[in-house]
């Protein structure tokens, strides 16, 4: 438990990749259905349980997912939002192809061996599965995919409402330790994930819309080529 929190302590400060690690939660986990019920703390209702379990079913029967999206972070330090834009590329047996294109130029590959930046001039820096705070999401990214509950059940309250064509999820710190980071993880969507919202304890939320999902199950030379690169 204490190594799970230190990697969420360290991956919140990169809302970026706390986002990656959710969407992944989230987009695909071929055993999560079944470990969602399995998994369930006192804290869950056997309902909630029932309809993740439903939830992560129908999600996970996406090979991969192509869709637009858009961060917006509201920093109690600055006077107006931060709001970028880009592309994800979500393939559950190779990792997440994270393009920002605006307001600059960056990509972050994310696979089973660690994490790639590329940034606008195709300069790389890659850091390994054993070290540092992206390759910690990393690590614990890859572990969601494979339908590991018993980590995030372990720290989060988890709230599930509405139906598997109109859902959404509150996850909620039941850790003090993680608790004095993060306030809530809200996520919502359909066929799809479709919003994540992070609220951070000091009130910072970083909120991710997601448009023109599909599913994919192939992938570009271009994509082949980024996830190569680990």
């Amino acid at each position: 438990m204490a190594a799970m929190t230190h990697r969420l302590w360290r991956f919140l400060g990169h809302p970026m990749l706390a986002t990656l690690a959710g969407c992944a939660f989230v987009m695909a986990a071929p055993s999560l259905a079944a470990a969602a019920v399995a998994s369930q703390p006192a804290s869950s209702t056997a309902a909630d349980a029932a309809l993740v379990a439903r939830i992560a079913a129908q999600l996970a029967g996406k090979a991969g997912v192509r869709a637009q999206f858009r961060q917006t972070q509201t920093l109690a330090a600055l006077s107006a939002p931060l709001v970028s834009t880009g592309t994800l590329v979500f393939v559950r047996d190779r990792g997440v192809i994270w393009r920002t294109e605006a307001p600059y130029r960056v990509t972050y590959v994310i696979g089973d061996t660690g994490v790639t930046k590329i940034d606008a001039s195709g300069s790389r820096a890659t850091h390994g599965a054993s070290r540092g705070g992206m390759a910690q999401v990393s690590l614990m990214m890859r572990a969601m995919l494979g339908g590991d509950l018993s980590a995030l059940y372990s720290q989060f309250d988890v709230a599930a409402s509405g139906t598997p064509a109109r859902w959404r999820l509150t996850l909620t710190p039941n850790q003090p330790q993680l608790a004095q980071a993060l306030k809530t993880l809200r996520m919502e969507g359909g066929m799809f994930l479709n919003t994540l919202e992070m609220t951070a304890a000091g009130g910072d939320t970083t909120r991710i819309e997601f448009s023109g999902s599909e599913g994919i199950d192939t992938l570009s030379p271009a994509e082949l080529a980024l996830f190569g690169a680990h």
